[in-house]
């Protein structure tokens, strides 16, 4: 599956020629881990170019497009989270209609949820606060539970004929054609993945958290159940991609990404605090073991995370590269919910915290950060999903010395 140790060394013989000079971390020092995270911080808020003053509505808040997708964005800037609203606040935007799936709107739902849990200094009184529009975005997502095919379940795709396949034509280079309606797009629209699922199943189980109401708890057990039911987690919680609900879910894609099973990490840990059931902790911890999987890519590599489905091989896109982002960060979020887990997790994210930091030595300032945390440096390959990974492993470490979160539930 992975090429042998001796394509390592030549990956590493590889790396380009560079101003070297690496991020300096100490796993153990709060001083250090906040140091090294506000200097990969400033060269990720170099790719955002959208908040001059003569910046179109549309784009304010967003990265570049191409390469860079709108829904990456909601994983970086809080500014963005109110400019890309959309008209019913829910994160439904019209500018957006031909690249906008249900995991992208909950991408931004969730980081929404974050400005409400860590009580972030919300917007003007004269427009839209944080937890309204969580409530909009998770209803507006709850009334898509498509019960047509599979028994439930949400599309990855929210319409029909989607241009995607023009956007990723974009991404890997190609002309900007005029594609509408390809297999390719019927596709995404007859899929029910993993990311789309999985990420409203943790907004529901982080709203159960918050708010203790019934209505969020059911919400998540019934994705849960669906998403147990179809295949996606395997009775060995390993988490797959996604499958097709023409065939009525029969067929799995059983590629294994990093962020999905993440995402499923955080709720299940989230149901386990608000509910205390054993079953949740049962989940959380079979869905842990099933993440090791993206740890440890070599053995002279251990502990270190990386992207099994695409970086061996390198064949990462720019979704991809950012996905370890996901997975840090859930995972940090998943020991303070659920402490349990805290003497698995900690030890893979200090080492690859360690190896993400080695790996921030490119670029002109000698601190970019690459792709490959396993070949001991930078790889020559950058941009928002390198410096977004590292930023996520890294400040994860701090998560055990901040405030408590505030859960208040009188909303």
């Amino acid at each position: 599956m992975f090429p042998p140790p001796s394509k390592v060394l030549l990956a590493i013989l590889a790396i380009p020629a560079c101003v070297v000079q690496a991020i300096q971390l100490d796993v153990k020092d709060p001083a250090s881990l906040r140091a090294a995270a506000s200097t990969i911080s400033k060269t990720l808020l170099t790719y955002y170019k959208n908040d001059a003053p003569n910046t179109p509505p549309e784009k304010i808040g967003l990265l570049p497009f191409p390469p860079y997708y709108w829904w990456e964005s909601g994983a970086m800037t809080i500014q963005a989270l109110l400019a890309q609203r959309g008209p019913k606040n829910d994160y439904i935007v019209p500018a957006h209609r031909g690249d906008e799936g249900n995991d992208d709107q909950t991408m931004w739902g969730l980081g929404l949820m974050s400005a409400v849990e860590n009580n972030f200094p919300g917007p003007p009184e004269d427009q839209p606060q944080w937890f309204p529009m969580v409530i909009a975005l998770f209803k507006d997502q709850a009334s898509r539970w498509d019960m047509e095919s599979c028994g439930g379940g949400l599309k990855w795709q929210m319409y029909p004929g989607k241009y995607r396949s023009y956007l990723m034509e974009m991404e890997m280079g190609g002309k900007v054609p005029c594609l509408l309606a390809t297999a390719e797009n019927a596709y995404g629209y007859n899929y029910k993945n993993s990311i789309s699922n999985g990420a409203f199943f943790q907004l529901a189980a982080r709203l159960a958290l918050y708010t203790g109401e019934q209505y969020y708890i059911d919400w998540a057990e019934k994705v849960w159940d669906w998403s147990w039911r179809t295949g996606l987690i395997s009775p060995t919680y390993d988490v797959f991609d996604g499958t097709d609900d023409k065939k009525n879910c029969t067929s799995l894609d059983h590629t294994q990404w990093s962020y999905n099973v993440a995402v499923y990490i955080e709720g299940t840990a989230a149901m386990w605090n608000t509910t205390q059931k054993s079953i949740w902790g049962e989940r959380t911890v079979g869905l842990l073991g099933a993440s090791e999987v993206f740890f440890s890519p070599f053995p002279n590599a251990t502990g270190i995370m990386f992207e099994a489905a695409c970086e061996p091989a390198n064949k990462c896109n720019n979704d991809q590269v950012s996905f370890k982002a996901y997975l840090g960060r859930w995972l940090a979020k998943t020991m303070i919910l659920a402490p349990f887990t805290a003497k698995t997790i900690r030890p893979l994210l200090e080492t690859s915290a360690m190896a993400a930091a080695k790996s921030c030595s490119g670029g002109s300032d000698g601190v970019a950060c690459g792709t490959k945390w396993w070949v001991g440096g930078y790889d020559g390959k950058t941009g928002v999903g390198q410096q977004l990974s590292a930023l996520e492993v890294i400040q994860s470490l701090l998560i055990e010395d901040a405030d408590r979160w505030q859960l208040p539930r009188d909303n």
